[in-house]
């Protein structure tokens, strides 16, 4: 059964490069959202396996959101990855109360970010 993944971000570009990392795997369906309220709204309905999330998007930041999806039980499951331009020590602090399972920075290596969504996903 595929795994679905949640991806969160205003940035165009952002979002092709992410799918584009995750897209060619057909162990991963993949849904995109270009602001908070969207993901949140898409995550409520859809439960997807894991949320990659940016900190700053209109209409509900990112830790926002990862509160929401973890104080609700159907969605509490839910893997959350930050993925965001701020590499402040206190960013990602805010992020992990906030109930993140992993943290990482742009720009990326899309290696890295699909070893990491292996791991939440399948435990490799």
């Amino acid at each position: 059964m595929r795994k679905k993944v949640l991806i969160a971000d205003d940035e165009e570009n952002v979002l092709k490069l992410i799918s584009a990392t995750l897209g060619y795997d057909e162990r991963y369906e993949i849904t995109l959202a270009h602001d908070g309220e969207e993901a949140l709204d898409i995550a409520t309905r859809e439960r997807p396996d894991l949320v990659i999330l940016d900190m700053l998007m209109p209409k509900l930041d990112g830790p926002a959101v990862c509160r929401a999806l973890k104080a609700d039980l159907s969605t509490a499951h839910v893997k959350v990855i930050f993925l965001t331009a701020l590499t402040q020590e206190s960013e990602r602090q805010k992020a992990m109360r906030a109930g993140a399972d992993h943290f990482l920075t742009k720009p990326f290596s899309p290696a890295t970010l699909l070893l990491e969504v292996e791991r939440m996903l399948n435990g490799d």
